[in-house]
């Protein structure tokens, strides 16, 4: 790791790097970021020493939704100010605490970095190889859509987990991020949450129809993550800028985020 100093002691190296998982979706709305946080929170209280990273540059909020003060965040790596082991905020006291994780914050209600150069999005990528063997798992929370700067931190990650609804304007924004992955000579195998779903069985059967379209145009074969149920408390724990499993232990949805990070984790 560089030599500057992190605001909090950082977890000892592991024997093996971090997988690093890229949470994506073609289209916004679809509750990406918050399951990004819901994901983090899930490992850490599952002993796995997580560190997420808003990779969304131009429209950070994961800091807002938590309800968190980062001292400093991307914006001072792509300027140059920091390292990115610099940037590392720890949340709900971080790694090893109950549900604690590290938080490299996006520079939030600014459109500034929403067009970076390629090249310093790989100094980021870089920046968080040097970092993964302090975790046992690296969130990525990419911004909606599908430009290069996505397209280029999904490459860099080891699992993409593409986020969608039900809707047919997500299920066909998500296709096109696996298609334009493909073309450019991605191996992926995305896995898939089905997010706001009625029930876990519908979210399946459409994960069985997104990827019988991926298989028989593109040759490309998705694995089911999971399905979140909608569930009135997510939003209100989202404008109470306050974790769910913290304002409601009792809920489905989080529920329904344990599966997942069992699926992901047995994957």
């Amino acid at each position: 790791m560089s030599g500057s100093a992190l605001p909090h002691t950082p977890p000892l190296p592991r024997t093996r790097a971090a997988p690093i998982f890229a949470i994506a979706s073609g289209k916004g709305g679809v509750g990406k970021t918050w399951l990004s946080t819901m994901l983090s929170i899930a490992f850490g209280r599952a002993g796995q020493r997580t560190l997420l990273v808003d990779c969304d540059l131009g429209l950070a909020n994961i800091d807002v939704q938590l309800g968190v003060r980062p001292t400093a965040d991307v914006h001072s790596v792509v300027r140059g100010f920091l390292e990115l082991d610099s940037a590392v905020t720890p949340v709900m006291g971080g790694p090893g605490r109950n549900g604690g994780f590290d938080l490299i914050a996006g520079h939030s209600g600014s459109g500034a970095l929403g067009a970076i150069k390629l090249e310093e999005v790989a100094r980021i990528a870089t920046g968080l190889t040097k970092l993964a063997p302090h975790y046992d798992r690296i969130i990525l929370d990419l911004a909606a859509g599908i430009d290069p700067t996505v397209l280029r931190f999904a490459r860099a990650a080891d699992r993409l987990i593409l986020v969608t609804t039900e809707e047919p304007t997500a299920l066909t924004d998500a296709y096109a991020m696996v298609k334009l992955l493909h073309l450019q000579g991605a191996k992926i195998e995305p896995w898939v949450i089905v997010n706001m779903c009625e029930s876990r069985s519908r979210g399946r059967r459409v994960f069985d129809q997104f990827a019988m379209a991926c298989n028989e145009y593109l040759g490309v074969k998705p694995k089911f993550a999971g399905a979140i149920c909608r569930d009135p408390k997510v939003p209100d724990s989202i404008r109470a800028q306050t974790p769910l499993p913290v304002r409601h232990p009792q809920s489905q949805a989080y529920e329904d985020v344990i599966r997942i990070v069992e699926a992901l984790g047995a994957g």
